[in-house]
């Protein structure tokens, strides 16, 4: 990924308008795709209590009279087990090098604990730092106690690696609490530039991707503990049926789940196919929702041993 302003500059804006790049951290499950789809105001990044459910840094566009500012949402740092896993840090570590400001998600509901701080350090590390904001996410999920305890860790955790937040800010995505302060906030750190996107536009993600990750999205739901980092969803065909009236267009989708194992194959499929026709229902709905086109969509599963440690499945996906 290269965040090159000058191959996506598309026109002056009134003066003192501001733009830049910003990126959210944190542990799995900190609430980074979901304050990204928050703020953006539509569903660009999939989410899941899963960990390393993100794979892609998708960006999101928050456009405002005054600012554009451009969310990436990145995967998680994680320990690697898998070539994956190693690329998809090094996806993270290059992110950090190229944003404007770093959003640190430090939920409330969770005690600051060595991920955290590994986490941090990290960041304390680069050789050009980029501005710090420590996010208090999913503030809905405590009281005003809890909240306060959690603060003061926060300012803990300034002091034992040597660094500050710009700001530190309680938010939660799903209740919707004080996310004009974080947006505000974000931008008021960005410098004075032109705009990046034409106003209107929310990410620069290929359809596909988008749908590919819906379809994703579905699979994760009630899937055991070690079956979501084996699944991949690859779009093998899109494009609108032939000989349909304008006015009833149907977009037809043929995509393949793609898992490690056999077994696998079996608890994808479900019980004469059951989990498989839910999956389709629910992937379908989003699908459509987000294009706002009726779908039709066929989805197959195939099995591909140990995908994730095989480079050349790994570049033809883009990782």
């Amino acid at each position: 990924m290269t965040l090159d302003p000058s191959n996506l500059l598309v026109g002056d804006r009134p003066e003192g308008f501001r733009s830049g790049f910003a990126c959210f951290v944190g542990r799995p499950n900190a609430g980074k795709s979901t304050l990204t789809n928050a703020l953006v105001g539509e569903k660009i990044a999939i989410a899941s209590s899963k960990p390393q459910t993100t794979r892609h840094a998708i960006r999101g566009v928050v456009n405002r009279p005054d600012a554009q500012l451009v969310l990436i949402d990145t995967p998680g740092l994680h320990k690697p087990r898998t070539l994956l896993g190693e690329r998809l840090n090094d996806l993270v570590r290059d992110t950090w090098t190229e944003v404007d400001i770093i959003g640190v998600c430090l939920p409330a509901n969770q005690r600051i604990g060595p991920g955290d701080t590994y986490l941090v350090s990290e960041i304390a590390k680069l050789e050009r730092r980029p501005k710090l904001v420590a996010l208090a996410t999913k503030s809905d999920l405590v009281s005003d106690t809890r909240l306060r305890e959690h603060l003061l860790s926060i300012t803990k955790l300034e002091d034992e690696l040597g660094l500050r937040f710009e700001h530190i800010v309680p938010c939660s995505a799903v209740s919707g609490e004080q996310l004009d302060d974080v947006e505000d906030v974000l931008v008021s750190l960005l410098e004075e530039g032109p705009a990046f996107y034409p106003d209107g536009q929310i990410t620069d993600e290929p359809t596909e991707t988008l749908v590919a990750e819906l379809i994703r999205e579905a699979a994760l739901e009630g899937v055991r503990e070690e079956l979501p980092h084996s699944i991949m969803v690859v779009v093998d065909e899109m494009g609108l049926r032939e000989g349909r009236p304008d006015d009833k267009p149907l977009l037809d989708i043929f995509a393949s789940l793609v898992v490690e194992r056999d077994s696998q194959k079996g608890i994808i499929i479900g019980h004469q196919g059951s989990r498989l026709r839910d999956l389709g229902t629910r992937s379908r709905q989003q699908i459509s929702a987000l294009l706002g086109t009726p779908v039709h969509l066929d989805l197959r599963v195939k099995v591909m041993k140990e995908w994730q440690r095989d480079p050349k499945f790994l570049n033809r996906l883009g990782f």
